[in-house]
């Protein structure tokens, strides 16, 4: 009898293994009609007829002997069908047959709804599978609420924290996703495997994602568990300031700075608060010390520069620097001290790439690169710009304008994001071959080290530490930082494009890397889309026959110097307004306005505060109610400037010394454009009330920029691009002749 037992199960197993379902079913079957009473067959039966896709079958061979249990043997046999199915469920996922082991799961969750590890791996399958529909269910599980239970739960901790991950990664924006996070705290005995966990996914859903608020949100859960983590703080400031929170941003800051030890870690906290306070505007005593405490802790760390740092406290060092030409214009001053700190970010970069394996050289061998023949020379771009931002509006032109047949372009979308983007989409088809690429600066160097990149063009400079950390790898030749902001100063860097007017003659005297001068303008555009205009002078109570002033920044142009200049322009000229349009916290910059209006002994009545318009050309169109805009100091407008020109509407531009202060000069004079151009804070004022008083002169400079549409330098983006295109073949044959 045994042994006929042992042979039929035996072939039975064979059967099974072979996938022949339906002739093992049968043995089962007929070892049932011979021993009724022996409950394993009963699971077996079941599972056979599952797995045939007989699901009904199956649930009615299962619960034909639990009819029949007592209330002791009913937990024994529920609990032995649970352990069989268990069994095959993990046998198929690790078959990679997540299909069926889903299937199995669902029933093994029919079975007991409430044991925890079951409904965990039943999320794993149904993210592995794409069941979105399951995962919306989510709820319906009750997964959150037995982790909320806390009581009598077994859990497999590796596998909460695989499904955290997976969850978090694969679907980061999920409704639920706070709350599985929140219940599954109490589980995290180590603080740092939820670290590892919250933090890149609050990353990737405020960076990536743009979704600042709720990553904010996912880092304060954290926070539960260690309120005082520096580093989740840091994130937690900058999602609060995105998210224009500005407040609890600049609160969050204030708490980094005084919670920081390290040189580095101060820099980059005091960074965080000016970021928050010049966001919001109107805190300029604030900004104005904390931008000093900013300088002293550069210079002490300038001066204890061998302070071994790790790399995240190194890719924190250059963006702090960000803020201080919004606050005064004294370049020399301020590349001196940016230069040595870019030096120091550089030789700590190095040898970093290089204790990781990384050594970027090529060789130049007979006039030639060993590596490959010059057919055409490779361009390569980096940025994490080249969508719907400042960067991605003007640069599209040379991208455009690119001669393919000479040149082989690259493009580096560092932090590539899959929302809809219209502009990156552009990009994506005329960037040449486009690579989209994470935040990792290793990886990206080389990826560009592997394309045998001739000349690579940084679009960012200081504005992204990663992009910062790719150029001082040098995985190019030959670097150059064109149009995204000034240079950094990065030994690696080669060069800077400029043109004869956007920095003085003496620059090259604080500027590490050497400017080349483009023969007319450092940038042009072909022009720009403009929609319908959704502002009306009615709508803002403004009589027709006014004179409507306008400057549209950010909160973080904001001086108060320029607005005196520009508040006793308003006092100077009759029935005139003042239009304030920019990012910014609106009670801050009202009170800040309003306060120098009144020192100024102007009415307030006559200032108007506009909504934000997200469109780009409405934004456009709307310029178009003003009859005059004027410009920021020191730190100018750039893309502004170049749509109020487009948009035939006369400026008054202060021109300074450093770049971010002749940026409108530079692209007036390309427009065949001078006046509005101080040189001086009384023509400033002059300039002002002079265009505001003279109709006729705000005529002739409106009809001389729509001419200059056909002729100026700065629409043309064909011609620009061969110059540019011309600087890099020129800086090749140089790089060529000096090996």
């Amino acid at each position: 009898m045994i042994t006929d037992i042992y042979n039929w199960q035996n072939q039975a197993k064979q059967y099974f293994i072979q996938e022949k379902y339906s002739q093992a079913a049968q043995l089962y079957e007929q070892a049932i009609a011979r021993e009724p009473n022996v409950i394993f067959y009963y699971w077996h039966l079941g599972l056979l007829l599952l797995l045939q896709g007989q699901e009904a079958e199956a649930q009615m061979t299962w619960m034909l002997p639990m009819t029949e249990a007592d209330e002791e043997q009913l937990p024994i046999w529920t609990n032995e069908l649970f352990q069989v199915l268990q069994i095959e469920a993990a046998r198929r996922e690790t078959l990679a047959e997540y299909s069926l082991a889903w299937l199995i799961r669902q029933h093994m969750r029919e079975i007991n709804p409430s044991y925890i590890n079951n409904l965990l791996q039943i999320l794993i399958l149904s993210i592995k599978l794409e069941k979105i529909e399951e995962i919306d269910n989510l709820n319906e599980w009750g997964l959150i609420e037995s982790l909320n239970a806390k009581e009598n739960i077994e859990i497999d901790l590796k596998l909460l924290i695989q499904v955290l991950k997976e969850f978090l990664n694969t679907v980061p924006l999920h409704p639920s996703n706070l709350n599985l996070i929140e219940a599954s705290l109490p589980y995290f005995s180590d603080t740092d495997q939820c670290f590892s966990i919250v933090l890149p996914a609050a990353i990737q859903i405020g960076h990536t994602l743009r979704q600042p608020l709720l990553a904010a949100s996912l880092l304060e859960l954290h926070l539960r568990l260690q309120p005082d983590n520096v580093e989740i703080l840091r994130h937690l400031a900058i999602f609060y300031q995105d998210a224009r929170n500005y407040s609890q941003g600049i609160e969050t800051a204030r708490l980094c700075y005084s919670l920081s030890e390290g040189l580095a870690d101060k820099i980059f906290a005091l960074h965080l608060l000016l970021r928050g306070l010049m966001s919001a505007g109107g805190y300029w005593q604030e900004i104005c010390t904390t931008c000093q405490e900013l300088e002293t802790v550069f210079q002490q760390f300038i001066e204890a520069q061998r302070i071994p740092l790790e790399e995240g406290r190194i890719l924190r060092l250059l963006t702090p620097f960000f803020a201080i030409p919004h606050i005064k214009d004294a370049p020399a001053e301020f590349r001196a001290m940016l230069n040595k700190v870019a030096d120091i970010f550089n030789n700590y970069i190095q040898p970093f790439a290089q204790s990781e394996g990384k050594n970027y050289v090529r060789k130049i061998i007979n006039n030639q690169s060993l590596t490959h023949h010059q057919n055409k020379l490779k361009i390569g771009y980096i940025s994490y710009a080249l969508r719907n931002h400042s960067v991605g509006w003007l640069a599209r032109w040379l991208f455009q304008h690119h001669n393919q047949d000479k040149f082989d372009i690259h493009t580096y979308f560092v932090n590539y994001t899959l929302l809809d983007d219209y502009l990156q989409e552009w990009y994506l088809i005329h960037a040449g071959k486009a690579h989209k690429l994470g935040m990792n600066g290793l990886e990206i160097a080389d990826q560009i080290y592997q394309d045998e990149i001739d000349i690579l063009i940084d679009l960012d400079s200081i504005t992204l530490d990663i992009t910062c950390e790719v150029m001082a790898l040098k995985p190019a030749p030959i670097q150059v930082t064109w149009l995204g902001w000034d240079a950094s100063g990065i030994p690696a860097i080669d060069y800077f494009i400029a043109d004869p007017y956007v920095l003085p003659d003496d620059a090259q005297n604080y500027y590490t890397e050497k400017i080349w001068r483009l023969p007319q303008t450092y940038i042009a555009v072909d022009g720009f889309e403009v929609g319908v205009p959704t502002l009306r002078r009615d709508d803002l109570d403004i009589p027709m026959d006014a004179v409507v002033y306008l400057s549209a920044q950010r909160g973080y142009k904001r001086h108060p110097e320029t607005t005196r200049w520009q508040m006793q322009i308003i006092k100077q000229v009759p029935n005139s307004y003042f239009l304030i349009k920019g990012f910014a916290e609106e009670e801050a910059i009202k009170r800040f306005f309003y306060q120098i209006a009144e020192e100024e002994g102007v009415d307030c009545s006559r200032l108007r505060f506009l909504p934000i318009v997200y469109l780009e050309s409405v934004h456009r169109a709307n310029l178009g109610i003003a009859d005059i805009v004027l410009d920021t100091f020191p730190y100018n407008g750039a893309t502004t400037t170049l749509e109020t020109l487009w948009m035939g509407i006369p400026l008054v531009t202060r021109v300074g010394e450093q770049f971010a202060a002749r940026n409108s000069y530079t692209m007036m004079i390309n427009a065949g454009i001078t006046e509005g151009i101080a040189w001086t804070d009384e023509e400033y004022i002059e300039w002002g009330v002079r265009l505001g008083k003279d109709e006729v002169l705000r005529q002739q400079v409106a009809l001389k920029l729509k001419a200059s549409r056909q002729t100026a330098p700065l629409w043309n983006g064909k011609q620009f691009t061969r110059e540019m295109e011309k600087a890099y073949e020129q800086m090749w044959q140089k790089y060529i002749e000096e090996k």
